[in-house]
């Protein structure tokens, strides 16, 4: 049987290592609201307005009983290589489905930025207070840890920026995601990525991007609010209704993911900072909320074939044992894949002791 640590006990197991770094899944989402950044969720509000065009691929979810955007995109893109292989003929069919994939892709950009909620005061500060907290245990001038994201939200975001409890020691969290003003006036509503060249001392990297970065083809761009108090959401549906998209890497297979990261400077920095990270020797990474599925394979391979000496794993304690057994076991194919001559420990540790978002209840 296997045995299931409390947060705090994973923190002090982890205290022998050099650097903790932390890589998020959507599990971190929806640990702050499961009524908006789950997949069901994100389908249904895609379903009553982003589906109208694109029937075929809508009854998809229904054909493989999911809401997973992944697994129907995935779908679509395999099979349009594969139909006409098969009969020629049907090669309208194929680019049909791969042209629905394409459309399912803007759908589901659409349905985050429409449930998002608009300004960080929609979630209560007690949470934000409590998600520092717990970023506080990797994003310090002592731990020198970084933390990656594979969400397409706001929510780390607002986090690394809010501010701490009042009549409380702060807890000075080192928040470098690479971007800043440059040559950039004091009057715009964003500021643009800066660079490898400046990049030395990025802390926090969006894997697979995110709903306030916009690629503007000179420039990445992310959106802000503080110059013009314009919401970075409103900012961001105001591009879109402009055919601007955000940065966003939503293909079905791990394989098309890394494709699209590697067409992407900042993604592919990010990427290659996270597989330098787990090159390292004398290094723990915690994950927390990632279901070890194989469409992130192009990451989860990076920690199978790194030197990274302990993965710290969280595990839902209201997970079924039939699910918990069949989680853990992925996470165990990850470490096994390893070079026995750098061995990856594991151990799981319970998400809600972690106590990400705090104990507030709307």
């Amino acid at each position: 049987m296997t045995t299931v640590v409390s947060f705090q006990t994973a923190l002090e197991m982890a205290a022998q290592y050099k650097k903790k770094h932390l890589l998020l899944g959507n599990g971190f989402s929806i640990a702050c609201d499961p009524s908006i950044f789950t997949y069901r969720s994100l389908y249904e509000q895609a379903q009553q307005t982003h589906f109208l065009g694109i029937p075929e691929a809508a009854q998809m979810f229904e054909v493989f009983d999911t809401k997973d955007f992944e697994i129907v995109i995935r779908a679509l893109e395999d099979a349009s290589k594969t139909l006409p292989v098969f009969d020629p003929s049907m090669q309208h069919t194929a680019d049909k489905m791969e042209s629905q994939a394409g459309e399912l892709k803007t759908a589901l950009v659409c349905a985050i930025a429409d449930n998002h909620p608009d300004v960080p005061n929609h979630i209560a500060d007690e949470k934000f207070w409590a998600c520092r907290r717990f970023l506080s245990h990797f994003l310090n001038a002592e731990n020198d840890g970084k933390v990656y994201t594979l969400n397409y939200d706001l929510l780390l975001y607002w986090a690394a920026l809010h501010d701490d409890p009042p009549f409380s020691e702060p807890l000075s969290l080192t928040i470098n995601d690479g971007f800043g003003r440059g040559d950039l006036g004091d009057s715009t509503g964003y500021v643009t990525w800066q660079g490898e060249s400046n990049a030395r001392d990025q802390r926090i990297h969006y894997l697979h991007g995110a709903i306030h970065l916009f690629d503007s083809g000179s420039d990445l761009k992310k959106y802000t609010w503080r110059d013009n108090g314009v919401p970075i959401l409103t900012q961001a549906r105001t591009a879109m209704e402009q055919d601007m998209f955000p940065l966003f890497v939503a293909e079905g297979s791990s394989e098309q993911k890394l494709t699209k990261i590697k067409h992407s400077a900042y993604l592919y920095h990010s990427y290659k900072s996270f597989s330098a990270q787990m090159e390292v020797k004398g290094q723990a990474l915690f994950i927390f909320g990632h279901s070890f599925s194989d469409n992130d394979d192009h990451v989860l391979r990076k920690i199978s074939e790194g030197k990274v000496e302990h993965l710290f794993v969280s595990v839902l304690g209201s997970m079924d044992e039939i699910n918990k057994r069949l989680f853990i076991e992925r996470v165990n194919v990850v470490a096994r894949q390893r070079n026995e001559n750098t061995p990856l420990g594991v151990t799981f540790f319970d998400a809600d002791s972690a106590n990400i978002w705090g104990q507030v209840y709307d």
